[in-house]
C-alpha cells in the first residue's frame, strides 16, 4: 500500500514538474534573451544561457526611452483602479449578498449582464462620452470606467458569491448586539471577505497593468503613455531590438509577480471558497 502511494506521489510530482517547466519556459527564455547580445538571439541551435550577461540592456531601457514615466503611469493607474474596484466591490457585494431591498436579484442580473458586452462594442460611445467631458489625453478614462464597468462588476459578483456562503447567524448576532449594517460590514463581513478581495485585487491589477487598447485610443501625449504602449514603441519598421524589448518586458513583469506572491494564499482560498456553501 505504501509503495503504491509513493509511486502515485512520484507520478504526480513528475507531471507537475513537466507542466511547470512548460509554463515557466517562456519566462526563462525572456530573461535569458534580455541578457544576450543581439547576435546571440538568432543563433541556431539556440544558446540557452548567454555567454556573457549583458546587464547593459537593462540600463538601456531607462536611457533610450522614458521607461520610468511609463512605469510610474502604469503603476499609479493600476493601484488606483485596484483600490477603487476592491472598495466598490466590497460595498456592492455586501449589499447584494446580505441586505434586502426591492428587485435586488433583478438589479444584480441586469448589472451582471453587462459583463457579456465586449469592450469593442462600448469603445466608441465611451470615447464620445469622455471626449464631451474633456477627458481625452488624460488618465481618467483609464481609471473610472474600469472601476464602474465589467471589471468592477466581476469584483461585485465574486464578493457577493463569497459572502452568501457566510452563515446568516453572524448578521443576526451583530444586529442583536446593536450593530448597524455599516458596522456589521466593516467589523465582520469585510475581514471575512479578505480572500475574495485578494482575488479581485490580483485580477484587477493584472488587467489594468496589461491594458493596451484603452490607453491606445485615449492617450496622445508621450509622457502619459503606459507600459504596454511604451513596449509597443520598441517595435518599428526598422526592426526589433529583442534584448532591449525583453529586458523592458522582464521589468514590466515584476510588479505582477510581486502582487501575486503577496496575495497568493488568500487568492487560492478565495478561488476555492467562492460560491461554495
Amino acid at each position: 500500500m505504501n509503495n503504491k502511494k509513493i509511486t502515485s506521489n512520484l507520478a504526480s510530482y513528475l507531471v507537475l514538474t513537466i507542466v511547470s517547466s512548460i509554463v515557466l519556459f517562456p519566462f526563462f527564455w525572456m530573461v535569458s534573451t534580455s541578457l544576450k547580445t543581439e547576435s546571440e538571439v538568432f543563433l541556431f541551435p539556440p544558446q540557452w544561457i548567454p555567454a556573457a550577461w549583458e546587464w547593459i540592456n537593462y540600463i538601456r531601457v531607462f536611457t533610450e526611452m522614458p521607461f520610468h514615466l511609463y512605469f510610474f503611469n502604469s503603476m499609479y493607474i493600476a493601484v488606483l483602479v485596484t483600490a477603487g474596484t476592491c472598495f466598490l466591490s466590497a460595498l456592492a457585494g455586501y449589499a447584494f449578498a446580505r441586505l434586502y431591498f426591492p428587485f435586488k436579484n433583478a438589479i444584480f442580473l441586469f448589472l451582471l449582464s453587462g459583463m457579456m458586452i465586449p469592450t469593442e462594442v462600448t469603445a466608441i460611445p465611451l470615447f464620445n462620452w469622455m471626449s464631451n467631458l474633456g477627458f481625452i489625453d488624460t488618465h481618467i478614462p483609464l481609471i473610472l470606467p474600469p472601476m464602474l464597468g465589467s471589471g468592477g462588476m466581476f469584483g461585485v459578483f465574486l464578493v457577493r458569491q463569497f459572502l452568501i456562503t457566510v452563515p446568516i447567524e453572524l448578521d443576526e448576532a451583530a444586529k442583536m448586539d446593536g450593530c448597524s449594517p455599516w458596522r456589521t460590514f466593516r467589523s465582520i463581513m469585510l475581514p471575512i471577505a479578505t480572500p475574495a478581495l485578494a482575488t479581485v485585487s490580483i485580477f484587477t491589477f493584472m488587467n489594468s497593468w496589461n491594458e493596451f487598447f484603452e490607453p491606445l485610443i485615449y492617450l496622445n501625449t508621450k509622457e502619459l503613455f503606459t507600459l504596454p504602449i511604451g513596449l509597443s514603441m520598441l517595435t518599428t519598421d526598422a526592426g526589433v531590438d529583442w534584448p532591449l524589448l525583453l529586458a523592458a518586458s522582464t521589468i514590466a513583469t515584476v510588479p505582477i509577480l510581486v502582487v501575486f506572491f503577496l496575495a497568493q494564499n488568500k487568492f487560492i482560498e478565495g478561488i476555492a471558497n467562492t460560491g461554495l456553501k
